[in-house]
């Protein structure tokens, strides 16, 4: 890996470091060559810190490190983009982040579709829901569907209609959306069950 180290007087690189598993950003730090050499061989992110004009391997004192997982450069050789796997809080603050956020997982467009369903379920008054329809049926209607909607991905896994499988795999993902809220779950939840197997 080209790293330029000479664009900036101080011989310093961006360095962002952002969560393997979440891809949340986590901080924003700075590397000089010795601070990367130090990165690659002991797996701990280590910083050139301007303030203390010293390397300084995060978690040191706190010993919230953060565990090397892999380093990829930007197209101008001057900025890194690090992924870890963080050992505690990687604020100084104790936040998660250093923008004050919680470091949990998002799962883009599903985590969006996850708090409508949410929504519906909390306010199934709705009568042009259908969602709330389902919630108001009750969770044997839910888990009913589910079914179904499990039965037909299979035959339609056994076809050669890519499209009707697809279709048929979104009703299933949408509706067992819908179950996991019923029982008060989440894709988090099941994410968890599924580290815990790894």
């Amino acid at each position: 890996m080209k790293i330029d180290f000479t664009k900036n007087v101080d011989g310093l690189v961006p360095a962002i470091i952002q969560d393997a598993i979440t891809k949340n950003v986590l901080m924003l730090g700075y590397m000089n060559q010795e601070a990367f050499d130090k990165t690659q061989e002991t797996k701990k992110v280590t910083f050139f810190s301007r303030t203390k004009n010293r390397l300084w391997t995060k978690g040191e004192e706190s010993g919230n490190f953060l565990n090397l997982v892999s380093i990829k450069n930007d197209c101008d050789n001057d900025t890194l983009l690090i992924f870890v796997n963080p050992v505690g809080a990687t604020c100084h603050t104790g936040s998660d982040t250093c923008w004050q956020e919680e470091n949990k997982s998002s799962f883009g467009f599903l985590t969006a579709l996850e708090a409508i369903i949410k929504d519906r379920k909390d306010n199934p008054e709705n009568k042009d829901s259908y969602v709330a329809s389902l919630f108001r049926s009750g969770i044997n209607k839910v888990a009913q569907k589910v079914g179904e909607e499990a039965v037909e991905v299979v035959i339609e896994a056994k076809d050669d209609n890519d499209h009707l499988f697809l279709d048929e795999s979104a009703d299933l993902l949408f509706h067992y959306l819908i179950l996991l809220q019923a029982k008060g779950f989440t894709l988090s939840d099941i994410e968890k069950v599924l580290k815990a197997r790894h």
